[in-house]
């Protein structure tokens, strides 16, 4: 079967093509790995106990992200009973959700393998689970850090930060756990673990906002992560982005200014070339069909050959109209 030839299909492939490939380049990723924390223990489990319950325990909850942000369960029976956690940023759809969740079962055995506790963390989501009795650490314990490497320019940027730092350690109380919002070319985003109360949401988010001031001091990008608690920050000079932050505001590895935003450049010129492509195609198709115009003896219908194309008088108006047909399937190759 060769290339198909028909100027028709062409067309339609063409736009099909275009169509998906922008929708593809411009699809926020929500799975890019963060960090992982891994036990140095690991299962005895002479008798798949454990195996068990926690692949139930990962079934569970990855069905249950289809439906809410936020799940915690336990599987098993007594010492062989599993506790699990998932939680999804808060401005992720369900449908995001689930894809983001439904990542980390695979991730958590390929990073940790059978230990008897483990948390992997994407920019859209993470997963815990921890053995009955396992130690439990403060909700304000640091599990990991990152300041961007560029520093702000020029005087006034962690006022400006700070500023924004106070609107968001007042919104994630009042929004219940999960808050996001731009000031002066800054966008920050602060969540707590979904069954945290508004208070120590509140309590976790203030020393999650101290450690970024301290430890970031006037790089212009940071994410700390807490035991029950996020925030992110991102500094534009240019302004926040349209849409907001991308997808690893909420947490990637390293954020930077100039890295964002060579992002969003190459976006711009990927969008002009397939524009440019397009519109030649689009002329090329068109001369195409212009060559297969045929005329009939009475001078009054104009037909495409084999495409399935039919100019027709129009009695009301006067001038022609252009019917389209479906191909059969043997006109298309």
């Amino acid at each position: 079967m060769g290339f198909p030839k028909k100027p028709l299909f062409l067309l339609l492939f063409f736009i099909f093509f275009t169509t998906h490939f922008s929708k593809s380049s411009s699809s926020p990723d929500y799975t890019t790995l963060v960090y992982k924390g891994c036990s140095k223990e690991t299962f005895t489990d002479p008798n798949g106990a454990y195996s068990q319950s926690l692949s139930a325990l990962f079934g569970s909850l990855v069905s249950q992200s289809t439906k809410t942000r936020f799940f915690k369960t336990t599987t098993g029976n007594g010492q062989n009973s599993i506790t699990g956690i998932f939680q999804c940023r808060g401005d992720l759809t369900n449908s995001d959700c689930y894809s983001c969740v439904s990542k980390l079962p695979v991730l958590s055995d390929k990073l940790c393998g059978k230990t008897i506790s483990a948390r992997v963390q994407l920019s859209g989501c993470y997963m815990l689970y921890e053995v009955a009795g396992f130690p439990q650490v403060s909700g304000m314990q640091i599990l990991f850090k990152t300041c961007g490497t560029t520093n702000a320019a020029g005087r006034g940027f962690e006022e400006r930060r700070d500023t924004a730092f106070s609107v968001m350690e007042n919104g994630v109380v009042s929004n219940h756990g999960f808050y996001v919002t731009t000031y002066q070319s800054l966008y920050v985003m602060g969540q707590c673990e979904g069954d945290v109360g508004d208070s120590d949401c509140g309590e976790c988010v203030k020393s999650a906002v101290q450690r970024a001031q301290v430890e970031c001091g006037s790089s212009i990008s940071g994410q700390i992560y807490l035991h029950k608690c996020f925030i992110s920050f991102s500094y534009y000079p240019n302004g926040v982005p349209k849409g907001g932050h991308s997808s690893s505001g909420g947490g990637s590895s390293s954020s930077s200014y100039s890295s964002s935003f060579s992002g969003q450049n190459t976006g711009k010129t990927v969008a002009i070339i397939l524009g440019g492509i397009a519109a030649v195609a689009f002329l090329v198709i068109c001369l195409l069909f212009a060559r297969n115009l045929v005329k009939k003896r009475d001078g009054r219908l104009l037909t495409v050959e084999e495409y399935g194309l039919l100019w027709r008088p129009n009695s009301s108006r006067g001038g022609l109209i252009l019917d389209i047909y479906l191909l059969a399937e043997r006109d298309l190759w």
